[in-house]
C-alpha cells in the first residue's frame, strides 16, 4: 500500500531536483564564455592588431577582450589593448584589411599569416608566407604604393 504521505515526499524532492537543475542550466547559459561574442572566424586569425605596435611582437588574442570593427571580430590580447583598438581602429588595423601586402600588388586578395609581418610609417602591414614577405621587402615604398593603387580598385569588392 502506498501512502500519500510518501508520495507526496517523493514529489517534493523530485521537484527540488528538477529545479536546482533548472537553475544551473539558466545559470550556465547565462555566463558567457570567452568565445561567446565571437562568431565566425575573427580578424587576423585571432592576433592582437595593438599587440604588434606595443609588444613588437604577433600575440594571440582572447576572445575575452573582443571588439566589432569593419565587419570582423577582432581579438586583443588585454582590455588595454582593447580600448586603444576601440578608440582608433584604423590607427592599429592592418592595412588592406585582412590580405596579403604583397598579393595586393597583383591585384589578388590572399589571406595573412599573421606571423609575417611589418609596421612601415606607422601601419601594419602582413603578408600571406616568408617568401611573399622577402619579396614584398626588396621595394617596401614602391610595393605600398602599388598595392594601395590595387586596394583602391578592390576594397569595394570585399
Amino acid at each position: 500500500m502506498i501512502r500519500i504521505s510518501d508520495v507526496n515526499r517523493r514529489m517534493k524532492k523530485s521537484t527540488v531536483a528538477l529545479f536546482s537543475l533548472v537553475i544551473a542550466a539558466s545559470v550556465l547559459m547565462a555566463v558567457p564564455s570567452a568565445c561567446d561574442s565571437v562568431k565566425g572566424e575573427p580578424a587576423i586569425k585571432g592576433y592582437d592588431p595593438v599587440a604588434y605596435f606595443r609588444d613588437g611582437k604577433a600575440v594571440k588574442g582572447d576572445g575575452a577582450y573582443s571588439f566589432q570593427w569593419n565587419g570582423k571580430v577582432w581579438l586583443l590580447a588585454s582590455s588595454a589593448h582593447r580600448d586603444l583598438f576601440a578608440a582608433a581602429p584604423e590607427k592599429y588595423a592592418p592595412q588592406y584589411r585582412v590580405y596579403c601586402a604583397w598579393a595586393m600588388i597583383t591585384g589578388r586578395k590572399a589571406h595573412t599569416d599573421p606571423e609575417v609581418w611589418k609596421i612601415v610609417n606607422g601601419k601594419l602591414y602582413l603578408n600571406c608566407s616568408e617568401a611573399a614577405y622577402e619579396k614584398w621587402k626588396t621595394d617596401i615604398p614602391g610595393n605600398i604604393r602599388k598595392a594601395d593603387e590595387s586596394w583602391r580598385n578592390l576594397a569595394d569588392k570585399s
